[in-house]
């Protein structure tokens, strides 16, 4: 079986939520959330939290999680993924980056995603969930078109399709991916795409270099974290579970 690293790039600069990794939800600070999250993955050997500031390291050491400083001069995520892929990622196969700021995934959910590069069916790969009322129309909200196997046509901070005719599943890009170590770094290597600096969508970066991303569709619903509302939304479902 290949063997999974899960790296969780996470920043104290967020202009809406500053000091967002640490901040408290639910009496726990949020990377603590994802990380325990994340942890419940069956397929995956270990978890490295990326970050550049010693209150994250000294926080995920707390209680009981791997943290390493990255340099700050990284322009990106997958800059700061592959800084610690470089360094201690040499015995794994697959690479997972999830985002520091969604304290609602869960293990299995990442198992699935990780399926699909494992067993060969392409480079990289990808959730997606049905889009929700309203969200068509936010560029924050990036939406994604499939072939009828499931790999990614196009990604967009725009509606997509069109709905002249028949009206599609509309579908929402998760901001996780699975890659295979090589693939992963090679990818770091190119030059930013016409459409990537459009969009500002690092994934089209991979489309438009002609390969293939495997996209899994989730039948669960996230809420990142951005804006204290976000914190109050997400308390509110961590509580209903509970109950």
């Amino acid at each position: 079986m290949k063997k999974t690293l899960v790296v969780i790039p996470a920043r104290m600069a967020s202009t809406r939520l500053p000091g967002k990794p640490l901040h408290p939800v639910c009496g726990k600070p949020l990377i603590r959330w994802v990380y325990e999250g994340v942890a419940q993955a069956s397929l995956i050997e270990e978890i490295i939290v990326a970050t550049d500031d010693e209150r994250i390291v000294e926080t995920v050491s707390s209680f009981g999680g791997k943290a390493v400083l990255t340099g700050t001069h990284h322009q990106t995520g997958t800059d700061r993924i592959c800084e610690v892929v470089r360094k201690f990622g040499k015995d794994y196969d697959i690479i997972v980056n999830v985002q520091g700021d969604e304290p609602l995934i869960r293990g299995e959910s990442v198992d699935q995603v990780i399926w699909p590069v494992a067993g060969g069916k392409a480079p990289v790969a990808t959730p997606v969930i049905p889009l929700e009322e309203g969200e068509a129309d936010d560029p924050n909200s990036v939406k994604v078109v499939m072939d009828a196997e499931g790999y990614a046509l196009y990604f967009s901070r725009s509606p997509i399709p069109y709905v002249r005719g028949e009206k599609p599943n509309f579908f929402k890009h998760v901001g996780l991916y699975v890659f295979e170590k090589e693939f992963l770094l090679e990818f770091s290597s190119w030059k930013q795409t016409p459409l990537e600096k459009s969009e500002m969508l690092e994934q089209l970066r991979i489309l438009e270099m002609g390969y293939k991303i495997k996209t899994v569709e989730w039948d669960e619903r996230l809420h990142g974290v951005d804006t204290p509302e976000d914190v109050k939304v997400v308390e509110g479902i961590l509580k209903g579970a509970r109950q």
